[in-house]
């Protein structure tokens, strides 16, 4: 999940642009990225993945993006999906389609944990 110095540079200089302050942080081998406290996007292999739930998931499928897979091709999915190249070169945008990861995010931090708790 290698990233470019310089994608991690205009990724986090686009999306603050967009929906500032966002800050970066290194994770895995790839990139965490945070609208104040909410984990809402990360690079991996300079590509950006951002939030999604069942409500924006088929926005990404329509348009054919992939969905983020940290180990290899066929292993889990994960609830981010890549966003096209072209949408971060659009502040508007791009400001639309993060602030919709930013509410996933945030609804899912809302929901309670399905683990029981030890007794």
């Amino acid at each position: 999940m290698p990233v470019t110095p310089s994608y991690r540079a205009y990724v986090l200089e686009q999306l603050n642009r967009a929906v500032p302050p966002v800050r970066a942080r290194a994770m895995f081998g790839g990139v965490g990225l945070y609208a104040a406290d909410v984990f809402f996007a990360l690079i991996a292999d300079d590509a950006l993945f951002v939030r999604a739930d069942d409500t924006t998931r088929p926005a990404f499928e329509s348009l054919g993006m992939p969905a983020f897979r940290p180990f290899e091709e066929h292993g889990p999915v994960m609830s981010y999906y890549q966003l096209p190249e072209e949408i971060l070169e659009d502040a508007e945008a791009l400001r639309d389609w993060a602030n919709r990861a930013i509410a996933c995010a945030r609804a899912q931090r809302r929901r309670p944990s399905k683990r029981r708790r030890s007794k």
